[in-house]
């Protein structure tokens, strides 16, 4: 297949590594990774604060810059994000037509129709849950909000993950709530999103994970940092940088993760 990568903004000034290890799986995989150079901010941004019609030229650009996987050009778009995935999928064609840009909107909606996060392609269109991973480490996985309920992803990355040779995959208490970022909420409602992050530092340190996985990097960021705080020695990893993980060109663990031997000890191993 030849496929469109959009990287998402976030990920490509902060954070290049999960797009860059969504090329390295497709194409060991066997598949043609086309990147538009013209691509920029998929205008969730905007969108999710009411800025509708500062969104649309942030929309026309994607749709432009991508609008060839509705002609056949391309097979098919896949993004390593659940929310930006999320954005082109449901809030794309609602802006162009709220705003008035029918044309723009048929356009958004036929590009919207062959974008996929990436355990959506993986799973749906490639049919593939064990994708030849190799990473020897404990593991949780965290379901990020908008790939749990707007995309229903369900379980598909827990079932590539699973498939990992080597990993140990622990479960995740509390998965489903929210880490507290939500974009914007974060800064507009800075008191409760760090009680919800800190309920959520306290599941996965819980865990006794080396690392802890997702599917968007704004989720890990967030996360990240307050695990980093807390000298927790757990490392995150977008799912893309586990997935193209191999025994002959492993993904390295992030830098300051403590081993499962010199962690520090969880809130239950020390009260044993």
């Amino acid at each position: 297949m030849r496929i469109a990568l959009a990287a998402t903004c976030l990920a490509d000034t902060l954070f290049p590594g999960a797009p860059r290890a969504t090329v390295r799986l497709l194409e060991r995989l066997g598949h043609e990774v086309v990147f538009p150079a013209g691509q920029a901010c998929c205008g969730q941004m905007h969108v999710n604060t009411g800025y509708f019609r500062e969104a649309v030229p942030v929309i026309r650009n994607h749709v432009e810059t991508f609008a060839p996987v509705a002609d056949g050009e391309w097979d098919a778009v896949v993004i390593p994000s659940g929310s930006c995935t999320g954005s082109v999928r449901h809030q794309h064609g609602m802006v162009c037509r709220r705003e008035g840009h029918d044309d723009l909107a048929t356009t958004a909606e036929a590009v919207a129709a062959k974008t996929y996060e990436l355990s959506e392609l993986l799973v749906d269109v490639l049919g593939l849950t064990d994708v030849g991973a190799w990473f020897p480490h404990h593991v949780t996985y965290h379901p990020t909000c908008h790939s749990l309920r707007m995309l229903h992803v369900g379980d598909r990355p827990l079932r590539l993950l699973r498939a990992v040779t080597g990993i140990d995959l622990v479960e995740l208490p509390a998965a489903d709530s929210c880490c507290g970022f939500g974009g914007t909420f974060a800064l507009k409602n800075a008191d409760t999103s760090s009680a919800m992050l800190a309920d959520k530092t306290a599941h996965v340190r819980s865990t006794g994970a080396e690392v802890l996985a997702a599917g968007d990097m704004s989720c890990l960021m967030h996360i990240g940092g307050g695990l980093s705080r807390q000298s927790s020695g757990v490392g995150v990893l977008h799912l893309a940088e586990i997935l193209a993980s191999t025994r002959e060109d492993p993904t390295p663990l992030p830098a300051h993760t403590f081993s499962r031997e010199s962690r520090p000890a969880t809130t239950t191993e020390a009260a044993r």
